[in-house]
């Protein structure tokens, strides 16, 4: 039991990090397996252990935190950042975490811990609990470059509709980040729609619209062409029913 309460202030770890506690490998080993045995520990995947609480007998870290040590520098994003922020309408058994390398799809007291690449990597916070997560603006613009990671373009929306304030410069500070011309096509149809609001301004949408061309295309393509009406301002196909997903309680749409 020495060790025990230095396990659950680092909530999540490593082999090596007991060694560093020890001094020692092989007390490292010992030490890690009796843990085990007498359920203080619990291991998630190879090389990650979990301190585990004597009064709730669950994990010390939350979901999020062991997401953020599944890989070196990994962190949360898409629908588990939504549930992060606080302003996913639902939680799901799915956790997403992006890192440069890899990790293996790998499941832990119930919850299924899944990589995701994601092709920028700024606009990560880290809070003092070790939980790494992208922020309000860039989960937004990550949601709406792939609806499918966010659960849908209804849940989406209903996320945004939850928030009160987006920053527009770090928000055009992802989207250049991404530099893909559809993406400033629908972020700017989009945040349209929620502009007074998330009190953006008028040159943010007219830094999306400078960035992208006139060619068609669809907001998603799994929208049926009959239910689809034609947005001439942003040159896209959208569902007819937009308006109405965007307020509380709408229906789904996929």
């Amino acid at each position: 039991m020495k060790y025990y309460e230095k396990m659950v202030d680092l909530g999540c770890f490593t082999h090596n990090d007991i060694e560093q506690l020890t001094g020692n490998r092989k007390t490292a080993h010992s030490l890690i397996e009796s843990y085990k045995r007498k359920g203080l520990i619990d291991s998630v995947k190879r090389d990650l252990f979990v301190a585990i609480s004597f009064e709730t007998k669950q994990p010390v870290p939350n979901r999020y935190a062991i997401a953020s040590h599944a890989a070196p520098n990994a962190y949360v994003a898409y629908h588990s950042a939504l549930e992060y922020h606080g302003i996913a309408n639902q939680v799901y058994f799915e956790v997403y975490a992006s890192s440069a390398s890899r990790f293996r799809t790998f499941e832990h007291n119930g919850l299924t811990y899944r990589h995701v690449s994601i092709p920028i990597t700024n606009g990560v916070d880290e809070n003092s609990n070790g939980v790494r997560v992208t922020d309000l603006e860039r989960t937004i613009i990550d949601g709406i470059n792939d609806f499918d990671k966010m659960g849908g373009l209804d849940e989406l929306l209903c996320a945004i509709d939850m928030i009160p304030f987006l920053n527009g410069d770090k928000l055009m500070h992802y989207l250049d980040s991404y530099n893909k011309i559809f993406l400033y096509q629908k972020a700017g149809y989009i945040l349209m729609n929620y502009k007074s609001q998330l009190k953006l301004t008028d040159e943010f949408f007219v830094n999306c619209k400078t960035k992208f061309s006139s060619i068609k295309r669809y907001l998603h393509s799994s929208f049926l062409p009959n239910n689809l009406v034609f947005n001439k301002e942003w040159a896209l196909y959208v569902p007819k029913n937009l308006s109405s997903i965007t307020r509380k309680g709408a229906t789904n749409i996929e």
